[in-house]
């Protein structure tokens, strides 16, 4: 269970590390197009980028957690964490979209 546990959460890491990376690369596609595009689309721009950071947020302090929990409450937090990471995801597809 410890081995399952410790890779499940650093999976999770990693994943949170990456949108890390993918929202700078939304930042600099959004600082970009400020130039180019009209004054509507870079705030829709930045409330995509502003909405994908809060559910990031909310996956971290999620991770926090998972962390520090007993190895009972580990696994009803692993299944509130797996809810959190989706609706990241759903974000990030979302803002992202914008930017094509």
């Amino acid at each position: 269970m410890k081995d399952k546990r410790k890779a499940y959460e650093e999976k999770l890491e990693a994943q949170l590390e990456e949108w890390n990376a993918q929202i700078a690369l939304l930042k600099a596609k959004a600082d970009k197009a400020k130039a180019e595009a009209k004054a509507e689309a870079k705030i829709e721009y930045y409330k995509s980028i502003e909405a994908l950071e809060h559910k990031q947020e909310a996956a971290g302090t999620k991770l926090r957690e998972l962390k520090a929990a007993g190895d009972e409450a580990w696994e009803s937090l692993k299944t509130g964490a797996e809810k959190v990471w989706d609706e990241v995801k759903t974000a990030y597809h979302n803002a992202a979209s914008k930017f094509k």
